[in-house]
């Protein structure tokens, strides 16, 4: 038996494969950070029918601990197909095993969202959904961050941000992103055509790729949360921010979604604005429209669980939602996926996944398109 985990967005350390039943591994944390909670790896050489067994033993010490009730891990033979794997978290430790039905298996936190995919991902907004590059910015490392815009009537007004994997290990944000993409490939939508009548979209599907391709869960090359540096950008820790905020202040900003996954509450939901300094009466509504409008939508969605709301004044305007919401006094939302399943709809097989979080992608840009002429 052979593991692995030297490939991108690879995550893991072996500490003891003497026992195929119980194989001691832990997670290995960010660079220049001591969060982790993301794995990934490959084990080859198995023999079918056999059971194998696996131990995260340092699942206890990782970012959100709590967060492992109620977890199972994801699997793949392909690498391209997942499914859930029951797992159990005891005494510390996240154990799972399987009796393989083909000789190697991949094992993930969640579905992973590769940089070739990525790549792929932006010829095909390029190619096919009338996107183009309307700027590129640089990571710590010098990977590109892609600006993408779609703008299809010179007259359009407003201006829609969506923003993706500020946080990397969340790797639901980008198929929530590829959901938005291959939507706008389509060429009977009269919905999407409507709201692209009114609005040029600007999409940055990946903005950490250096978190992601090291395996982060959590922060950039230099340590840094992108999403708790929306005051103190800079080129030094958080060149990635620094970027799309020079971009949105040139261009401007009416709606920003900001996507991303929470590892604790099984259940998609939203965080708005309701702490800012000058929160005003029409954020709220219009907040209060969104929401409604993506439950009336029958979007897998809900507003009875999720992060207690700020009290007024008393945000931490650090982060994206609040920092852009503030600042371009628009509607601006956190949109938050589970890396276990949403509850009100569960899928004992898949559990949330990239199929779903896509699907979520579509259905949000429905509610803009709804929304797009009561923004201002």
């Amino acid at each position: 038996m052979k593991i692995s985990s030297n490939f991108d967005s690879g995550n893991i350390e072996v500490l003891d494969a003497s026992n195929p039943q119980q194989v001691l591994l832990a997670m290995r944390p960010d660079l220049n950070s001591h969060h982790f909670q993301w794995f990934h790896f490959k084990v080859e050489g198995l023999t079918p029918g056999q059971r194998y067994g696996f131990s995260l033993t340092n699942a206890g010490q990782s970012a959100y601990r709590h967060a492992w009730a109620g977890y199972n891990a994801v699997a793949s033979y392909d690498h391209s197909n997942w499914f859930r794997v029951p797992s159990r978290f005891e005494e510390g430790a996240l154990n799972f095993a399987i009796e393989p039905s083909a000789a190697q298996v991949w094992f993930a936190y969640f579905q992973p969202y590769s940089r070739a995919r990525h790549d792929w991902l932006i010829e095909q907004a390029l190619n096919k959904a009338g996107a183009e590059l309307f700027a590129t910015g640089k990571s710590l490392e010098g990977r590109a961050i892609q600006l993408l815009r779609v703008s299809r009537n010179p007259q359009a007004r407003r201006k829609i941000w969506l923003i993706a994997q500020q946080h990397p290990g969340e790797h639901m944000a980008e198929w929530f992103m590829e959901g938005v993409i291959e939507r706008l490939q389509k060429t009977d939508d009269a919905e999407l055509d409507a709201l692209l009548q009114q609005a040029d979209l600007y999409l940055v599907p990946n903005m950490n790729p250096d978190g992601a391709f090291r395996g982060h869960l959590r922060t950039n090359a230099a340590g840094q949360d992108l999403n708790r540096a929306w005051q103190s950008a800079s080129q030094a820790q958080s060149p990635e921010v620094l970027f799309v905020q020079q971009q949105m202040r040139a261009v401007g900003v009416d709606l920003f979604l900001d996507i991303h996954g929470d590892e604790e509450i099984p259940h998609v939901f939203t965080a708005g604005c309701e702490g800012n300094p000058g929160y005003s009466a029409r954020q709220e509504k219009l907040e209060e429209e969104f929401r409604s409008r993506l439950l009336a939508l029958g979007a897998e969605f809900q507003t009875a669980f999720g992060y207690p709301r700020d009290e007024p004044g008393q945000a931490n305007t650090t982060l994206a939602c609040n920092a852009v919401g503030m600042e371009f006094d628009c509607l601006s939302f956190t949109i938050e996926m589970p890396f276990k399943d949403h509850d009100d709809s569960a899928n004992p097989i898949t559990g949330w996944d990239g199929k779903r979080s896509m699907q979520l992608g579509k259905d949000v840009l429905s509610v803009a398109a709804a929304m797009v002429g009561g923004l201002r």
